[in-house]
């Protein structure tokens, strides 16, 4: 097949980079040709009853189904499988989200190939290299002929690495969503109902890393700072199958309730929109809920010592307690009120990034 300058191959692998191409593809496609391909490192049969539904995002036209694994099994099966697709169809870029093992195989492949790549929320540093994401990120934007920018924090640590002439400010993709699926979570989801929850009268909390959970002491003290938030307000706890895993393991699952902690089962992506939104407080180990929380204007605390989501804590909303219980009641006493407004939407690019994103890849295609 002869190479189209004006085809963008966009690898995605999670429900996390589904949702972000799904800010992107259409604007996108107004301006190129893409080709959507799914890694496989993540299902989510969500994904085809409401952002296919909801946003008419295309079906992937290719899928690759790795499946699950270590880092370096997922990894190495991209590069085994989308490396003959990347010369059959021999695209002008591949597009790259985020910091998955789905983003490293691409990049890899992308610059064996070689052809050009892009990589969309670029320059996000958390500062700590012990984290598989914080090496996917670098290496990527290291490979990367295109950086596009979630926030100017971003652009700085490119700056500050030499790399911010291929740079470009977008504002970040997942906030188009966000600000797009809120609404909508709040008309459609009865999660509250089934729960039996008041607004404002609950906080959520969801916990994953392996470095939190793995290690049984660690876990202890991630139980510890639960049942101190549940002394302000109880917790609803969708446990990760990693987490609830751990907990089985140590038969810490039974006690939650009489801590103030009532665990579920994981929600889909409405369910958890709705309950963050309607939720006095945010407790986490994820990223991404750390700003989601941020643009619903809910105060998290985040089990971690470290965030790349670096506005979330210069604005006031997000402290960084990491695994320490007795720093959860001073944290608390320093968020903003229930009702207060963030300053999200401006800082994330007030639910334009898709358009930005799609307009810079077309400038430079």
């Amino acid at each position: 097949m002869e190479r189209s300058g004006r085809t963008v191959l966009t690898v995605v692998g999670n429900r996390p980079q589904f949702i972000k191409a799904a800010a992107v593809s259409a604007h996108l496609r107004e301006r190129a040709e893409e080709v959507l391909v799914h890694t496989g490192q993540h299902y989510d049969p969500e994904l085809s009853d409401v952002f296919f539904e909801q946003l008419e995002m295309p079906a992937p036209d290719r899928e690759l189904g790795i499946g699950s694994g270590s880092h370096s099994e997922q990894t190495a099966a991209i590069l085994t499988r989308l490396e003959p697709l990347v010369a059959e169809i021999e695209p002008g870029a591949l597009l790259v989200y985020g910091d998955t093992n789905s983003t490293l195989g691409g990049a890899l492949v992308a610059a064996k190939a070689p052809v050009p790549l892009i990589h969309v929320e670029a320059g996000m540093r958390s500062g700590n290299r012990a984290m598989p994401e914080e090496l996917n990120r670098m290496v990527v934007d290291s490979l990367a002929g295109l950086l596009l920018c979630s926030t100017e924090t971003a652009l700085r640590n490119l700056r500050d690495e030499g790399r911010d002439e291929q740079a470009v400010v977008t504002g970040d993709v997942m906030a188009d969503i966000a600000l797009t699926f809120g609404p909508i979570a709040d008309q459609r989801s009865d999660v509250l109902e089934r729960l039996d929850l008041e607004p404002r009268g609950f906080s959520v909390a969801t916990a994953h890393r392996p470095g939190n959970v793995d290690d049984p002491e660690r876990l202890r003290l991630l139980v510890d700072v639960l049942s101190r938030a549940a002394q302000a307000a109880p917790v609803v706890f969708p446990v990760h199958p990693r987490t609830r895993s751990r907990l089985d393991e140590m038969r810490a699952l039974d006690g939650l309730p009489e801590r103030g902690i009532t665990a579920v089962e994981p929600l889909g992506y409405l369910d958890m929109t709705r309950l963050v939104r309607a939720a006095r407080g945010v407790i986490t180990d994820s990223g991404g809920l750390q700003k989601e929380a941020f643009l619903a204007s809910v105060p998290c605390l985040t089990m971690r010592e470290e965030t790349e989501w670096v506005e979330t804590v210069e604005a006031g909303w997000n402290k960084l307690i990491g695994l320490r219980p007795e720093a959860v009641e001073p944290a608390l006493a320093e968020l903003p009120a229930p009702g207060a407004t963030s300053p999200a939407a401006e800082l994330y690019g007030e639910g334009r990034a898709g358009e930005r994103v799609a307009a810079a890849v077309a400038e430079w295609l």
